[in-house]
Formats: structure tokens, C-alpha cells, sequence
């Protein structure tokens, strides 16, 4: 097992992915995230998925992060007779509010929010897009519109709206009980679908309170007005291209994507790059060279973790996939031009003294050339300001809270570790010490470098920095060994950084 890699993969769990064995053998291969799509199966069958992912957690002795992605409301037109109707550039069609069956000039859409929202000028597109039409008249209850790009509008297809924002919650009736259901499992992460705005956060954040951390899924053209609002209410971002690309010209969601990660590494939140980055794997062993150069951009552009949908949910060749990604992140970061990248790209650092800690961290473990950076957190934001810095090194991120180790996770360059409760300042050291020496990533005379926040326990205060030289190893004090030694089985080993 290799984690030879900065960033992270996320991987949906699905029918092809689902049985303990296949969830093993895709950890093994890469998978640091595992993705609950509540879109599709049970609540029984997420139970299932979920208990095999934390047995697996413990027979491994490694965090494993579990993701919960709520499916949110689905706008989609009402049944239509016969199935389907065929329409035509230049044809006139007429929507109305209700959920009879449908024909040409009365296709039924049942969805109030929309004949509420929409004005003449704005687009529906219509089975993401294959089907355009332009609103030219608005009533109580009928729409009627001319087709720009012609096609076929079957039963139950959906409909998308660029040019409005719909008076709908993120969070349907089944979203809550689904998001009851994973926090009463508890999942490290709750992702919200159709996030339109800032407040969205808001009505999402008092349901989730801190029982989670909360990804808003960026896929609406509404949510890039406000985005920087949105990330700050959320604890990570999900750039869902998918349905984003759908809204918005396919043309600007490269540009897209680069804003957003750029815009969560300098708020200090991680994002994840998701759909189909590997899409011709669901069929074929192998990924198309324009897949692998997608996921290599991602990867250029700083993003913390990338993520497989259908490859590793549905597709023949699920380890597969998650080892060529593996490849694809390893290959990406050994290149020789990624470190002047990913500098170029770098954010403007906060000037407050967590931030300048965290930065002057990352920049002295270089130029020391320390074989890693022990961070102790509390909340994870130590090991994010200094992950934002993408130091070539990796970060050894120790928190006593399993919730945030399994959230780590995530996070790009982190490799969590769930520590004991440290109390006083020279445990800190003493348990840095142990932590290098037992990664097999330092030898005897080798310096680290160790941040904290001092006191200890309360987030977002890092402000310690120290130069650790590791021959001190299992130093004792007062005569004994230190207390927090590890037992026989240690859940650091060096192929896993």
C-alpha cells in the first residue's frame, strides 16, 4: 500500500464497490475518502457500506474518511405521452404547471418554483442541455418558448435554469432524513447538492451544526456570484463539473475550476475535483490521454483531492481506476515543472500570526531540509495553513479528535494521525520525536519541524514553532518514559506518505 502522493482520491462507493473485500481493495489502492451517494440505495445499504469502511478503519489502524452526498431537489419535467416527443429548431412548445400527461404544446412541469423565478430571455436546457429551449412568455401557470436546439424530451428528463434562482431549499424532505440518517451513522462530511446561494450554508450548517463538516457542491452559475460567501460558511467545497458544465459554457469551467481551488486555498478550506474524470474507465481498462491530462491539470492547479463517481460506483474496473489515478497524482507531483506550478499559484498569505506561523513552517522545514512537519491540531486548521503552502514535505497531522483525523483525510499532503490527549508542551515534542522516528521517513540526526497551538485544545490558535532534533528520541523525564510511547501495532508506516 503506497501513499506516495500530496493529494487525495475520493471514491463513491456503488454495486461494482460495495462488498468488504472490493472496499479493502480499493483502500489499498489509493482511496483515502469514501463517497455515500444518497442519490441511489438504502438506508440499509449505506449502513452496510458504512460499518465495512470503519471494520476496515480498524483492522488497518488508518483514519478512513467517509462522505455523505445528499441528492437535493431534482427538477424534472412530468410524464409525457407516449413516452417521448421529438421537437425541432424554430418549433413553439408550451410548459404548464401540473403533472398530467404530456404532449407538445402542454409538457408538464411540475415545479411552481420555476414559473415563479423565470423570465422572457432565459433558457431551460432540458436532459443536461441536449434540449434547449428560450423562454419567450411567462404566465401563473404555462410557459411557452421557442426550441433553440432541438431533440427528444422524454418522460421524467431534467430541466436545468441558468439564468434563475428558484425560491427552493437545498434540502428536500428526503435530504433531511437522509442527513439525519449519516449523522446518526456518523459520516465526516456532508456534502449539499444545488447550493444556489449563501444562505443555503446557513439552513444547512443549523441542521449539521458540528457533527460534520459541510461541502457546498458548486454546480449552479448563482453559487460563483456569492462563492466567496459560501466558502466561508462551509468547511470544504466540491467542484461538481458535471452539472456546473451543463449551466454554464463548457468553454469557462476550466477557468472555473482554477478560481475555485485557488479561492479554498486561501481560505484555508479543501476542494475536490468531481466528474468524470476518468469516465471511459466505467467500460475500459484504461482512461482516455485527455482523462489522464484532466486529472493531471486538477492536480497542477493545487486541488486537495480528486474524485471517481460511476468509475468506482458502477464501472468494471474499480481498483483499476483508483490505481491509474494513483499513477496519474504521483506522476503529476514528481514532475519537474509541478513544485514552480504550484508556487505560481500560491495565494497571498493572511497577515495574522496563525497564518504567518503556519507559512514560516512550511518555508523553514525547506530550507532545513526537515524530513516532514509534525502538526498538532485540534480542529485541523494548523495542518490546512500549512497544507495551503504545499510544502513538498509531508505534514504529519496529529489530533486528538477522530472525527478531524478522519477528516484530514482530505486534506491534501496530510497524513492523519489520531493521537492520545496532549496536555502539556513537552509531550508535544516527546510525541513528534516518536511519531519521525517511527515513520521510517527520518534518521537519528535529522531535524523536524514542530507547530502546535498553544494552550492546547483551542482551535485556530497556532502560534508555536520549533526545530526538533530527533537523536533525543525517547528521552524521559522524571525518570520514566513518557506516557505517550506507542503500543505494538503503530499506525504510521513510511509506504504510506
Amino acid at each position: 500500500m503506497h501513499r506516495n502522493r500530496r493529494a487525495k482520491i475520493v471514491a463513491t462507493v456503488g454495486p461494482a464497490s460495495a462488498s468488504p473485500d472490493m472496499l479493502k481493495s480499493l483502500f489499498e489502492a489509493g482511496v483515502d475518502t469514501f463517497r455515500l451517494n444518497f442519490s441511489h440505495g438504502s438506508h440499509e445499504d449505506h449502513a452496510a457500506v458504512f460499518r465495512s469502511i470503519r471494520a476496515l478503519e480498524r483492522e488497518t489502524g488508518r483514519p478512513i474518511g467517509i462522505l455523505q452526498d445528499l441528492q437535493g431537489p431534482k427538477i424534472r419535467v412530468g410524464r409525457i405521452r407516449n413516452g417521448a416527443i421529438s421537437v425541432s429548431k424554430g418549433d413553439r412548445i408550451r410548459f404548464v404547471l401540473g403533472t398530467d400527461e404530456g404532449i407538445a404544446d402542454s409538457i408538464p412541469l411540475p415545479h411552481r418554483e420555476i414559473f415563479a423565478a423565470v423570465k422572457p430571455g432565459d433558457d431551460l436546457l432540458i436532459d443536461d442541455g441536449r434540449v434547449r429551449v428560450r423562454i419567450d412568455g411567462v404566465g401563473a401557470e404555462t410557459i411557452t418558448a421557442e426550441v433553440v436546439v432541438g431533440g427528444v424530451i422524454s418522460d421524467r428528463k431534467g430541466v436545468n435554469i441558468p439564468g434563475a434562482i428558484l425560491d427552493i431549499s437545498p434540502l428536500t424532505e428526503k435530504d433531511r432524513r437522509d442527513l439525519e440518517y449519516g449523522l446518526e451513522l456518523g459520516v465526516d462530511w456532508v456534502a449539499l447538492s444545488f447550493v444556489q446561494k449563501a444562505s443555503d450554508m446557513i439552513e444547512a450548517r443549523a441542521l449539521v451544526s458540528q457533527r460534520a463538516g459541510l461541502i457546498a457542491k458548486i454546480e449552479k452559475p448563482s453559487a460563483l456570484d456569492q462563492i466567496d460567501d459560501i466558502i466561508r460558511l462551509s468547511d470544504g467545497i466540491m467542484v461538481a463539473r458535471g452539472d456546473l458544465g451543463v449551466e454554464i459554457p463548457p468553454e469557462e469551467v476550466p477557468g472555473r475550476q482554477k478560481e475555485l481551488i485557488r479561492a479554498c486555498r486561501l481560505a484555508v478550506k479543501p476542494v475536490i475535483v468531481a466528474t468524470q474524470m476518468l469516465d471511459s474507465m466505467v467500460a475500459a481498462p484504461t482512461p482516455t490521454r485527455a482523462e489522464a491530462s484532466d486529472v493531471a491539470m486538477a492536480i497542477y492547479d493545487g486541488a486537495d483531492a480528486v474524485m471517481l463517481s460511476a468509475e468506482s460506483a458502477t464501472g468494471r474496473f474499480p481498483r483499476e481506476t483508483v490505481e491509474i489515478m494513483d499513477r496519474i497524482i504521483r506522476s503529476t507531483e514528481g514532475h519537474k515543472l509541478y513544485r514552480s506550478l504550484i508556487a505560481a499559484s500560491e495565494p497571498d498569505i493572511e497577515p495574522s500570526p496563525p497564518h504567518a506561523v503556519a507559512s514560516a513552517a512550511a518555508d523553514l522545514a525547506t530550507a532545513i531540509n526537515a524530513p516532514l512537519i509534525a502538526a498538532f491540531t485540534s480542529s485541523g486548521t494548523t495542518a490546512a495553513r500549512i497544507a495551503r503552502k504545499r510544502p513538498s514535505l509531508p505534514i504529519l497531522a496529529i489530533t486528538p479528535d477522530e472525527l478531524v483525523s478522519r477528516q484530514l483525510c482530505l486534506l491534501w499532503g496530510a497524513v492523519s494521525i489520531h493521537s492520545k490527549e496532549i496536555v502539556t508542551y513537552e509531550d508535544t515534542i516527546d510525541y513528534a520525536r516518536q511519531m519521525a522516528s517511527r515513520s521510517g521517513l527520518s534518521s537519528p540526526h535529522d531535524n523536524i519541524v514542530v507547530v502546535a497551538g498553544i494552550p492546547f485544545g483551542r482551535p485556530g490558535t497556532t502560534n508555536n514553532l520549533r526545530v526538533v532534533q530527533l537523536k533525543e528520541e525517547g528521552t524521559v523525564r522524571g525518570g520514566a518514559r513518557s506516557a505517550l510511547a506507542f503500543g505494538p501495532r503503530c499506525p504510521l508506516r513510511k509506504d504510506w506518505l
